[in-house]
This record gives structure tokens, sequence and C-alpha cells, in this order.
């Protein structure tokens, strides 16, 4: 019989070994894991010991504790619980170095039932609580209920049978499956002990007839005999002494046997000369620190003496150098003086310059929100059939919002190139299509001043440049936005042509032309300042922020060209700037923008909005388009919201009271990420189109609202 077990050891060593490293910690592992199923304690201890060592010589500390874990429930086993408790302690040491797992709650229950063995129950107590907690936390609900059963036989050892019998009750009503049968044969059987206790013995005899029936599915022989000592015992009390004798001649033989089988386990001759072999590893180990610990010491004085050497050597250089200094420290006073007031005028203009940003940026922000309650309700009473004598009104009131939005718009747009959150972008345009948009949404504008509009356009340009079209609209729309408002019965020309094509590089020449009222001479200079127009008289009578062509030049200027400009009073103005734009060879990415109004119909649709007035106009809008709205205020009812039902859109404004947009919709997104969602913002200096789509949101709408915009953005992301 040994022989076959030996081969068997063989083989199975052997097919391990080609799955792991000989010499690691799990290869003696799982070594100690054989031992242990073939009753071989004394090499499951050695192995496991092995593995520890190996562990701390590589620093392994999740390997380490591992092992040590295993080394505890050896002890455990064999019942060495003093040993045990020890190991637990260091064990629990490594785990709480680490993330929480399932073994350190492993080892926090072990301990306490190591504690429950040395009756020391408010350490055992204390221990449970703490595995209890880790299993809470990795949502383990089986191993809870089995640290809830020895918080009861706890209870019960403290004689707080109540408390002890509610937990166990518990516990037994629990539905039987599989991993259940353990807990609830030991409840039962912990049931039957109290009720025989308080003299009810029938009750008690049937809950230790079910606990042997379940204890039949995983065959705890220690609990058996548990079990039988109590039936006789209840049988006894009800004087049926034929089973009390039954009962009892069962529990002997069943302890005798259980003795004998733990008796063969380990010896205790094994045992002691397990523990007299770890001593002696022990002292050869602080042995060789003692002797690693004396080199390091002679080391220590050898640098100790090179570095006074090196300090006097140092101390002589120093002395020669310190006159040297203090004609030198004299010499710089004067600097420092001046430099310390440079730097203070610096920093003096710098926080000026953040404040003005910061104030431009916050009243341009917290405008947006009662513009876009004037533009929304606007755009809903223009939609409701008004008298004649109220749309002359409500399309002055539409004018005047959409003239505050630019201006808003401007303030804004100002402050992200002052504060350096503006970049340039490389994507595929076409030229002569942005131009040819540009001239069609100005025709109404050309028209009101009867203007003749043109554009020309060299053919040598290539169709397709790589660019960036949203700055490069920007500069035209300001540009020529301007020459048609200065210029009245005359001509506007915007002239694209290529100066040359190098190594795939396309410089090109931009004018744009105007016979408008000119520009002073002694102006020109200072026209391209912040809040310049020229004259007082000019913004009285055209209006305009004087923030338009400050931002012509900056953007131009990280496009890398330089704006010109040439002008005579009464005479008209050409502004000009060359810029380079790499040639592709690709295709522009077109995106269809119509969208079928039936889209909108029976949509499910969350807004959540904080505003009363703004929830009042999105609902409106979005109602009349037959869409069912649910409103909320706050981020916390919107993640709630989202994980109990189902929406087609959620539209999420940004700024809300506790946790705002961005968060809660973060917080959708580790639940749900099939839900659209769309931010609803007015937008700031620190906020952009990119850095709301990184948290989750599918699309961004900025507030006041365009109509026909936000309909388009909610019909593209719905259908």
């Amino acid at each position: 019989m040994r022989r076959l077990l030996f081969l068997v050891f063989l083989l199975t060593a052997c097919a391990y070994s080609q799955k792991k490293p000989v010499d690691s910690s799990d290869y003696y592992i799982e070594l100690a894991q054989f031992n242990t199923r073939i009753n071989n304690y004394r090499n499951s201890l050695d192995y496991t010991q092995k593995a520890i060592d190996y562990a701390r010589r590589n620093k392994d500390i999740e390997s380490e504790a591992s092992a040590s874990l295993s080394l505890a429930n050896l002890y455990i086993e064999i019942k060495k619980y003093n040993d045990a408790i020890e190991v637990l302690n260091r064990a629990i040491a490594l785990f709480n170095t680490l993330k929480p797992s399932a073994e350190q709650a492993y080892a926090y229950y072990n301990l306490g039932l190591c504690y429950m063995q040395k009756e020391n129950y408010s350490h055992a107590e204390t221990t449970f609580d703490k595995a209890q907690t880790i299993y809470q936390a990795l949502r383990i609900p089986d191993a809870i209920e089995l640290l809830n059963l020895q918080k009861g036989i706890l209870y019960r050892a403290k004689g707080k049978n109540d408390e002890a019998a509610n937990i166990f009750g518990r516990i037994i009503a629990i539905p039987d499956k599989d991993d259940t049968y353990k807990i609830k044969a030991d409840a039962l059987y912990q049931m039957g002990a109290i009720e025989t206790g308080r003299n009810r013995n029938n009750l008690a005899i049937n809950y230790l007839t079910r606990a042997l029936q379940l204890n039949e599915q995983y065959r705890n022989y220690e609990l058996k005999s548990q079990i039988y000592i109590v039936l006789s015992q209840a049988y006894e009390k009800i004087s049926d002494l034929r089973n009390s004798h039954l009962f009892l001649k069962k529990h002997l033989e069943l302890r005798d046997s259980i003795t004998s089988v733990n008796k063969a386990k380990m010896g205790a001759d094994d045992y002691v000369k397990f523990k007299e072999d770890e001593r002696i590893k022990k002292i050869e180990q602080l042995n060789h620190e003692n002797k690693q610990q004396e080199k390091a010491s002679k080391f220590a004085k050898l640098i100790s003496i090179l570095a006074i050497a090196l300090i006097s050597i140092l101390s002589l250089l120093s002395l020669s150098l310190y006159k040297n200094n203090i004609i030198r420290n004299q010499s710089n006073v004067l600097l420092k003086e001046k430099n310390t007031e440079l730097q203070a005028a610096k920093e003096k203009a710098e926080k000026a310059s953040k404040a003005r940003a910061e104030f431009l940026s916050t009243v341009s922000h917290e405008l947006r929100t009662p513009l876009n309650a004037i533009n929304g309700i606007t755009h809903l009473l223009l939609h409701e059939n008004p008298k004649k004598s109220q749309l002359n009104y409500l399309t002055s009131l539409q004018f005047s919002g959409n003239y505050l939005l630019t201006f808003i718009n401007e303030i804004l747009e100002f402050n992200r190139i002052e504060s350096n959150h503006v970049v340039a972008e490389n994507i595929n345009f076409n030229l002569k299509l942005l131009l040819e948009n540009i001239q069609n949404s100005l025709k109404e504008l050309a028209a009101s001043n009867n203007n003749k509009y043109t554009i020309e356009i060299d053919g040598r340009i290539p169709d397709i440049l790589i660019g960036d079209p949203t700055k490069l609209s920007q500069i035209f729309m300001n540009l020529i936005n301007n020459a048609l408002k200065f210029t009245k019965n005359g001509q506007v020309k915007v002239i694209a042509q290529m100066m040359k094509l190098e190594e795939e590089v396309a410089t090109i020449h931009f004018k744009i032309i105007d016979t408008g009222i000119g520009i002073p001479e002694d102006k020109q200079e200072s026209i391209f300042d912040s809040f310049s127009q020229g004259s007082i008289e000019i913004n009285r009578k055209y209006g305009g922020t004087g923030l338009g062509l400050n931002i012509c030049k900056k953007l131009i200027d990280i496009l890398g060209g330089q704006i010109q400009l040439l002008s005579k009073i009464g005479q008209g103005s050409t502004f000009s700037f060359d810029l380079d734009f790499k040639v592709s060879s690709g295709q522009i990415i077109t995106h269809d923008e119509d969208y079928d109004e039936n889209v909108f119909v029976n949509k499910k649709v969350l807004l959540i909005e904080d505003n009363k007035i703004n929830q009042m106009i999105t609902s409106k809008m979005l109602e009349k388009k037959q869409m069912l709205v649910e409103i909320i205020d706050n981020g916390e009812d919107a993640i709630e919201a989202v994980k109990n039902n189902y929406y087609d859109l959620v539209l999420m404004d940004v700024h809300l009271p506790g946790i705002n947009g961005t968060i809660a919709t973060q917080t959708i997104r580790t639940f749900d990420q099939h839900t659209r969602i769309i931010a609803l913002t007015a937008i700031s200096l620190n906020e952009n189109r990119e850095m709301l789509l990184s948290y989750g949101m599918n699309d961004v709408i900025t507030k006041p609202f365009d109509p026909n915009e936000f309909y388009r953005v909610i019909a593209m992301t719905v259908s």
C-alpha cells in the first residue's frame, strides 16, 4: 500500500512540475496539500514552511501570506491552536498590506475559531467582526452565513442563549442547497443543545434528528459525535433509556475512531522534531543576519572615515571660497532687489489678468442660464401663432437674444485664447465648400446693406486640405461679418490665392476686401486690441464687443499666420493673411444633417435640470415633438432613476446641486453602457466638448439652445 501511495505521489509531483517551476511557493504548497491528503502531516508541515521561506526570500508578500495561512490551517487540523494563533497573526499582518481578499477574511475567521477553542470569546468576536466586514465588502454571502453560525456558537458559549437561538433560527430557515447543508446541520445541532438545556427535549430531539440527516450530506464525524451525545442526554431526560444508551454507545465508538485518526495524522515526536527543526533554522538565520550586520558595520566605518576626510577637504575649499562669496553677494544684492521688484510686478500683472479672465468667464457663463430662458420662451411663443402685433415684439426679442449670445460667445472665446485653452486641429476639409457655406449663411446680412458679396477661389488649390476648419470659419465669419456690417451699397470680396505648393504643403494667401467706411490710420495698430472699435461713435452706431478682430488675430497666430491691414477712410479696408496647409489624399467624412420627425414620437426622455424655468422650456420643446418627459432636479436621483427604469435618452445638465452632471454620468456608466446621454451646459472657460465626452456622454448641447441644433442632435442620438 505504501509503495502504491509513493508511486501516486511521484506521478503527481512530476505532472505538477511540468506546470509550475520546481522551486516556487506554489510548488511547495501543492506538495504539502498532497501529503495532507495521504495523512502525512509531518511532510506537509515541512513543505508549507519551505513555501513560506521561498516567498520570504523573494519578497513575495502575497505568496508568503497565503503559505502562512496554509501552515495555520495545518496547525488547526492537528489541534495546535497556540501555534495556529501565532502564525495567523503573522499572515494577517501581511494580508493587511495588500488589497482586501477572501484569504484575508478567511485568516480572521480561522483566528476567531482558535480563540473559541481557547475560550477567549472577546477576541473571537472581534476577529469574526473583521472577517464579516471584509466578506461584506467582497459580497460573499455564504461566508457571512458561516460567520453568523460562529457568532451564534459564541453567544451560546457566553450564556446568551436567546441571542444565539435567533441567529440559529435564521440559518435554519435558509432553503436547502449543497452549500448550506454544513452550516444548517451545525445550527440544528446548536438549537438542539439549547433546547436540551431548556428541558424542551422533544423539540431538541427533532432539531438533532434533522441535524443528523443533513450531516450525512458531507459527513462531519466530529459534529456527528457531538449530536450523538446530546441526543443521548435528551432521551435520558425523557426516560427513554434504550435510545439514550444507543446514542451514547454510538458517540463513544465514533469518538474513539476520531481519536485514532487524529493520532495517525501526526505523532507527538514528529511535531516536536518539526518545531525543533524550525528553532534551529531561526538560530541559523539569526547568525547569518549577524554576520551580514558585522560586514555592514565595517563598511559603514570605512565610509565614515572617507566622509570625514572628504568633509575636511571641502571645509578647506569652503574657507577659500568664503571671501569670494562675500564680495559676490554684495555685488548681487542690488540685482536681487531689482529682480524681486520685477517678479512682484509680474505676479501682480498675472493676477490681474487671471482675475479679469475669471470674471469675464463667470459673467458670460452665468448669463447663459437666463438667456436660455429668453431664447427658449421666444422660440416657443413664435411657434404658437402669435398675433401680428406680437410677432414684431417677439422677432425683436429673438434678435436681441441672438445678439447677446454672440456677445457672450465672443467673450468666452477671447478668454479661452487668453488662457491657452485653444489648440489647432488637423483634419480633412474642403476650403471651397467652407467659403461657400459662409457665403450662404451671410446672404441676408449682405442683402440688408445692399452689398455685393463675391468669392474668388484659385483653381490650383487642392480639393482636400488638412487643417482646422472650425477656427478658419471663425476667422472668416468675423472678418466678413465686419466687412458687410461697415459697408453699405458697396462690395465685399473674399479671395483665396495659391502662392506655392512644395512637398505636399500648400501656402494660400487670403484677402477680405470691402468698400466700406475704412479705418483711420492712427487707429489701425490698436484695432486688433481687446475691446477696441476705433471710436465710441462707431460702437454706438454699429454695436459689437470690440473682440472680433482680436480673436481673429490670435486664431491666425495659432494657425501659424500673421494678419495684415490696409485701409483708407471712405475707401474701404483689406485684411490679408497667409496660411500653410498639408495636402490630403483622403476624403472628407460627411454626416447627414437631415432627420425624420417621426424619430421623436413616444421616445421616453429623462431631463435632469435644477433650474425651474429651464425645466419648463426644455420639457415644452421635447413635448412639442411628442416625446415623453420625466424631470429630475439632482444627480443622485438621476442615478437611481436610470438604474431602475428604461429611457431612450437622458438630457443631463452639467451643473447640478450635490453630484454634478459629469460625476452622475460617470457613475451611470459603471452599470449602464447603452442609455444615450447628452450633456446640457453653458460651456465655461474650463469646459470643452472632449472633456464632457470623456465622462461617458454621447453628445453635447450648449445653452442657450439653438432649437434646430437642439432637435438635430437629439434626432442623431436616438435614431
